[in-house]
């Protein structure tokens, strides 16, 4: 297998168990969060814990990737995320809303080095070929929509069969896909992925940009397109993060059993990822700017359809629509940040982009519960509306490229 297929399809293998094991955890979150720290205004705590982890822990994976590697890296930060759910399943035991906001604090660490998978995915390709190789690890997501929330109640079963709290069991078979996630990537990822974007910005008709003189961060944030990036990932991921954490608790108020709390995960999550190919190859054809503006849209459509809604059918329609426009933002902007910086330039600015974009996530999920709590789910989905429409406003008015010349 030529080698940059198979680093892309190991990091889609790495993709897949740790959004298993991510979905597993997160779909019930927000329900241990509530009764752990027996106030229902307190439910997204733990997932902005996780989310704050994540964006911590994204400034250390960028620093770290050039000097330790790509494979390393990644490898590191699964292992934490073993150790995370390891912490958690057991605070979940304990009755310990503490220990189960420091679990997940070490989960949305490993999460953020996961996360950076596409990137390396993106930098082995040549620009044309981006937003699909970016994809293809984006949809690894899939196997986790179609896994985690399925195990939900079958492992929260078998914690009950060993006498243990169910909602330990999701933690439990979480450690177990960040210990396989882990494995994959420390025998497979080879040769590293910083190795072969160095050897690639050499060739003769490599992609500009290069391994051209590293810009300071504030000449990088002055382009256009870097700008319109980030700002893009980071309100998509905000967005997204609000409505799905506290769709579950809103599910569970309204008298929803959790298989149906976790049919509309499923279906949120199918969204996020099942369609990824398809935005990668309109990122490459299309072009980064529509993909974003398309994106974004749908973003707007899916909160203000949700907004009003109780039922399953509904609820699950919408969050489908919002999984699908958070990909072609998440895809569009993030193979649009790739074309604009060099190989020296790279695993910084993505670590930096990536700490912003979970930390406003973990805000958003702090907002989320407070914001249902006292206003309730409708008041959320049009505030999450309307902070969808920037990334569309800002995607319009940047100027149209095609994916060929949108590079540094």
């Amino acid at each position: 297998m030529p080698i940059r297929k198979r680093i892309k399809w190991t990091l889609f293998t790495a993709q897949s168990f740790g959004s298993a094991g991510f979905l597993v955890a997160s779909t019930v979150t927000p329900i241990v969060g509530a009764r752990l720290s027996g106030r229902p205004s307190w439910a997204g705590v733990p997932t902005a814990f996780y989310w704050g982890g994540a964006a911590l822990f994204a400034m250390v994976w960028g620093r770290l990737m050039d000097p330790l590697g790509r494979r390393r890296t990644l490898t590191l930060g699964l292992s934490l995320g073993v150790v995370g759910a390891i912490v958690a399943a057991g605070a979940v035991m304990a009755g310990s809303f503490p220990g189960f906001v420091a679990g997940l604090l070490l989960m949305g660490g490993a999460n953020s080095s996961l996360q950076l998978a596409r990137f390396m995915a993106g930098e082995v390709h040549q620009p044309e070929e981006r937003g699909r190789a970016i994809s293809t690890v984006v949809m690894g997501g899939t196997v986790g929509a179609v896994m985690g929330p399925g195990l939900v109640a079958p492992m929260s079963a078998v914690a009950e069969s060993f006498g243990r709290p169910g909602l330990s069991g999701p933690f439990m078979a979480s450690s177990f896909f960040f210990l396989l996630g882990s494995l994959v990537v420390f025998a497979l990822l080879r040769p590293d992925p910083r190795d072969v974007a160095r050897a690639l910005a050499v060739e003769p008709g490599g992609p500009r940009g290069g391994l051209g003189a590293t810009r300071s961060l504030a000449t990088i944030v002055r382009d256009p397109g870097v700008v319109v990036a980030i700002v893009t990932m980071t309100l998509a991921q905000a967005v997204m993060t609000m409505q799905m954490v506290i769709t579950s608790l809103h599910m569970s108020h309204n008298g929803h059993v959790l298989a149906s709390v976790a049919a509309v995960m499923s279906s949120h999550v199918f969204g996020m990822y099942a369609l990824s190919m398809v935005a990668g190859r309109l990122a490459d054809t299309w072009g980064r700017r529509p993909l974003i503006m398309g994106g974004a849209t749908m973003l707007v459509a899916s909160t203000l359809g949700a907004a009003p809604s109780v039922a399953v059918l509904p609820l699950g329609a919408s969050l489908l629509l919002l999984g699908v426009g958070w990909n072609c933002c998440y895809v569009g902007a993030s193979a649009l940040l790739s074309d604009r910086l060099s190989v020296p330039e790279r695993s910084r600015v993505q670590g930096v982009n990536d700490s912003l974009l979970t930390g406003t996530a973990a805000g958003g999920s702090l907002l989320s519960g407070v914001v249902f709590s006292h206003l309730g789910y409708t008041v959320m989905g049009l505030v999450c509306a309307v902070v969808a429409t920037v990334p569309l406003i800002l995607a319009w008015r940047l100027e149209s490229t095609r994916a060929s010349t949108e590079t540094a």
